[in-house]
């Protein structure tokens, strides 16, 4: 069974887009306007992962993490907190809240999709695809291995961890700067075209003869995987 995700937001627009696009990825989504209502929803079904907004009405997203945490039942559930409040204050006061990830609006919705991926990879490593298979090309992400029909080939982790976020997001074009998030973090301080460089190097790991390159540049846009 694929993972649950708990959306607790109260601006409907953002919460649709957040369904919209984690159903796309094959989870299981319920969601929650307030804190009153994730609370009804939790004694009902536990979910693997709650992206819970700080600024909700009635009880807070941070009163909600607290209680969260204190409760047996939900001790151990995975909270990725979404809030515009981006101060360093603010985000280690969700952290030693409890929340896994602390994520600032606005975000990049593929680093968002990663960085969901990347906590239930580690909470809950069955609900999660290990390999990801598109044409001939099949990435395992345990073994850490990048296989393309019979041939291995060799990544360095840059590459890999990039080919791996493309492969996250097939026929989506990627900007440079959502690269970035997704593959160096926000908080690195590396050159949009430092991601050109790494894109040669993948793009020449991958092809050999007349193999198709996998990866179509999009003017003035950025990178798709596959067909957009």
């Amino acid at each position: 069974m694929s993972a649950k995700v708990l959306i607790v937001e109260d601006e409907a627009p953002l919460a649709e887009m957040l369904r919209y696009n984690l159903e796309a990825e094959g989870f299981r989504v319920a969601h929650a306007e307030t804190g009153e209502e994730a609370l009804i929803l939790l004694e009902e079904e536990c979910p693997d992962l709650v992206l819970l907004d700080w600024m909700l009405p009635g009880v807070s997203g941070i009163e909600l993490c607290r209680r969260l945490r204190a409760k047996s039942d939900s001790r151990n559930v995975s909270i990725l907190m979404l809030t515009a409040r981006g101060e360093e204050n603010d985000r280690i006061r969700g952290l030693s809240t409890g929340a896994d990830d602390y994520v600032v609006k606005p975000f990049s919705l593929p680093e968002l999709m990663a960085r969901v991926k990347a906590i239930l990879r580690r909470s809950s490593p069955g609900r999660v695809a290990e390999v990801l298979k598109i044409g001939d090309i099949e990435l395992d992400r345990a073994a850490h291995r990048v296989m393309r029909g019979l041939r291995q080939v060799r990544l360095g982790p840059t590459e890999f961890r990039l080919l791996e976020f493309l492969m996250e997001s097939p026929g989506r074009v990627l900007s440079r700067g959502q690269l970035l998030d997704g593959v160096w973090g926000r908080d690195a301080f590396v050159d949009e075209r430092t991601v050109d460089v790494h894109i040669g190097r993948l793009r020449k790991a991958l092809i050999r003869g007349n193999e198709r390159d996998p990866i179509r540049t999009v003017r003035s846009a950025g990178y798709v995987f596959g067909e957009a």
